[in-house]
């Protein structure tokens, strides 16, 4: 097996992963991630018993059981930048004899669900209502440094069609199927989430700058897929999906939607949101996973 140099495996001195500062030990089989270190104090306010708590920059990590279910969260920050962290050490926590610096023989394989906040594209997306990522179309890059294939003649030819005068490269992602069907319920509408390289400019927003990413919002509105259309804007559900694919791990996003970007509305009440999704997402965990 490869051995992994100590450039491109860094431990600490205490034999955990580098910048998430964990031990295999220390994670759940099931995760959640959140983008906020705040929000995953409020996941974990749920928690009946809390095992582990540990922060580094702005990943903080807290494990514990929930009804007898042990799980944990873990707050991302923002942005699929922040995602290739993540999900990389991760994986190596799992995948990787640590001590041994050699991927193990066994693969294992987590269960990982994101909590997040996103804009709606079009107008029948209601305020607090809420996404489930059933595709995700990047447009940020990640997947371009790993051997990643859209595979899809569908979305080739869309691509083709609209993105010939534009230098963007969009990619298409898939979440888990078995989480797909544990989670799928009227609460949520499947929808297809455009994830963005960052805030402002990236999601058409304009403040002093203009910003030439509304051509691109504007033209993947054409984007479906099995009856389904782009839905929503985020920051990290392409990545997720694109190396959980990878990786060999199930994952699904969960968006709580707090802006309509085409009736320019944000929600009155967005912590009642979040923390609404929060419930409904563990209470799923508890009965279902």
């Amino acid at each position: 097996m490869h051995y992994l140099r100590e450039s491109e495996l860094i431990l600490n001195s205490d034999g955990s992963i580098y910048h998430l500062n964990l031990l295999p030990t220390d994670i759940a089989d099931t995760i959640i991630t959140v983008g906020d270190p705040e929000r995953a104090d409020l996941v974990a306010s749920y928690f009946d018993i809390i095992e582990i708590k540990k922060q580094r920059r702005e990943f903080k990590t807290i494990t514990g059981t929930i009804e007898g279910k042990r799980l944990t969260v873990i707050s991302t920050g923002i942005g699929t930048d922040n995602i290739d962290i993540v999900f990389n050490e991760l994986d190596a926590l799992v995948n990787v004899d640590l001590e041994q610096r050699k991927v193990c023989e066994k693969l294992k394989q987590l269960k990982i669900i994101r909590i997040g906040t996103s804009g709606a594209i079009r107008p029948n997306v209601a305020l607090d209502s809420y996404i489930l990522s059933r595709y995700a179309v990047g447009l940020e890059g990640l997947m371009h440094y790993y051997n990643h294939d859209n595979n899809d003649e569908e979305f080739d030819s869309f691509l083709a069609s609209y993105f010939s005068d534009f230098s963007v490269a969009p990619y298409l992602t898939t979440c888990s199927s078995d989480l797909h069907k544990t989670f799928s319920s009227d609460f949520f509408t499947d929808g297809i989430t455009i994830t963005a390289d960052g805030f402002y400019g990236p999601q058409s927003r304009e403040i002093r700058l203009p910003s030439r990413g509304k051509h691109i919002i504007d033209k993947l509105k054409f984007y479906n897929k099995e009856g389904l259309t782009t839905t929503n804007l985020e920051m990290e559900t392409a990545g997720i999906y694109g190396l959980g694919t990878l990786l060999g791990h199930q994952c699904l996003s969960l968006n709580a939607i707090l802006a309509n970007r085409k009736l320019g509305s944000f929600s009155s009440t967005p912590q009642d949101t979040i923390r609404i999704l929060i419930e409904h997402t563990l209470q799923v965990i508890v009965e279902r996973l």
